[in-house]
């Protein structure tokens, strides 16, 4: 027992970044757009979770490197090796993303408590948006990071509805194996969806500027330069394979739950909360009152993400802004220490929350944010597969031949994808 204690420590402190990375990269959003594809297209787009795993490894190792040889964030580093047009390109690019993933998660997050507490939607959106600043402004890095590694368990709730709903196994393995391409505007775009909210551009951004932190907490930069010692490179291979593996894991269950449970039953189109949180009531089907513990089940998990992943967003994009405009960043750093950093996560949160009264329906939202994130990554994966390569920035960890290939590939993938979209409109 004693063992088993000791080894489960080892894997929990091996858990950083990545791990919280490959979590939100499942968040209201991604769950919104899993959902919806096993919904319409049944097992069609099952493959996507297989065959995107190299390539979610590959584009988050490199970001993730990048953070730690240089003892910068992404913007930092662009700024540093690139002109100022291309800079503010991709600021441009990752704000918007942000801004708008924010506010579909935010409008998630009070829809999924509307199921539950006979609350108004508008003070339960609110709630959740003071919530997250109190937690991010206030809340001390280390405790912030034990947070965000345990809300990752309420994925767990899919992988057990799928060993307790009767699945055609050879059905959903041939899926698994054998890509199913469309060339309708409707697959195409929820595919789109798909690629944008497995490899968003915030998860580029957060996962090198955290990697900047984890140096910080160890002491791994002095006089400004990052010195990452061997121990800690491969602690972030692995926690950066570990994390996009349990992401797509959780990817490949939401999937296969909705197109059992949803797409068999004649669900095809996901417009509410509640049509979503019909696919866990399998797991609760003996209980009395199965469908309202389903509720419950879902808006714990989306609001459980949604702490995790709003955060996440607001963080990334103040990063990227404070690194350009050379302002001190971190959330290791105090409030009083840090007053622009804090404030542009106020800003993009508060930004983010307006959005939810515009009219937009907050379900529908989480898909359309997914889509524009799959394209706006394009652009961003071009540029970080040049640094990630560049021997000047790099030195000896620049990427080698098998990153390469995959890096560029992924971003070849996400660019064809976001053409054949717009080619079938």
């Amino acid at each position: 027992m004693a063992k088993f204690g000791r080894k489960t420590k080892k894997l929990l402190k091996l858990m950083g970044p990545g791990l919280i990375t490959g979590a939100a990269d499942d968040d209201p959003s991604g769950i919104a757009t899993y959902t919806q594809t096993g919904a319409q297209f049944g097992y069609g787009q099952l493959w996507t979770a297989f065959y995107l795993l190299p390539f979610m490894v590959a584009i988050q190792e490199a970001c993730a490197r990048i953070g730690a040889v240089t003892g910068k964030g992404i913007a930092a580093v662009v700024k540093e090796n690139y002109n100022k047009k291309i800079l503010y390109g991709l600021l441009g690019l990752i704000l918007v993303a942000n801004t708008i993933n924010i506010g579909a998660d935010l409008g998630a997050m009070g829809a999924a408590a509307h199921l539950i507490i006979p609350v108004n939607f508008t003070l339960l959106t609110l709630f959740f948006t003071a919530l997250i600043l109190v937690l991010e402004i206030f809340v001390s890095y280390r405790t912030y990071a034990r947070i965000l590694k345990w809300l990752a368990l309420v994925l767990l709730s899919y992988p057990i509805t799928v060993f307790l709903v009767h699945e055609p196994w050879g059905t959903i393995l041939r899926a698994t194996f054998l890509p199913h391409i469309e060339f309708t505007f409707a697959f195409l775009f929820i595919i789109t969806g798909v690629l944008g909210t497995t490899i968003s551009p915030y998860m580029f951004f957060w996962e090198a500027s955290e990697e900047v932190e984890e140096e910080r907490e160890k002491h791994l930069i002095k006089d400004g330069a990052a010195k990452p010692t061997r121990a800690f490179m491969r602690r972030l291979r692995w926690d950066n394979f570990l994390g996009m593996l349990s992401s797509e894991v959780a990817t490949w269950c939401i999937i296969i739950v909705a197109a059992t449970v949803l797409n068999a039953n004649g669900v095809t189109n996901i417009g509410t909360a509640a049509d979503a949180a019909r696919a866990l009531e399998p797991l609760v089907r003996s209980f009395p009152d199965a469908g309202l513990i389903a509720k419950w089940l879902f808006a714990i998990g989306v609001i459980g993400l949604g702490l995790l992943a709003v955060p996440v967003l607001s963080a990334s994009a103040s990063y990227a802004l404070s690194e350009t405009l050379n302002w001190k960043e971190g959330l290791n750093i105090k409030l009083k220490h840090a007053h622009g950093f804090y404030g542009v996560i106020t800003i993009a949160t508060i930004v983010g929350l307006m959005i939810n009264f515009i009219g937009i329906n907050p379900i529908k939202a989480l898909v359309f944010t997914a889509v524009f994130n799959g394209v706006a990554a394009v652009p961003l994966i071009f540029i970080i597969a040049r640094m990630a390569a560049d021997k000047k920035i790099m030195g000896e960890h620049r990427s080698g031949w098998l990153s390469n290939i995959f890096v560029w590939a992924t971003f070849v993938l996400m660019g064809a994808a976001a053409v054949a979209m717009f080619a079938t409109l």
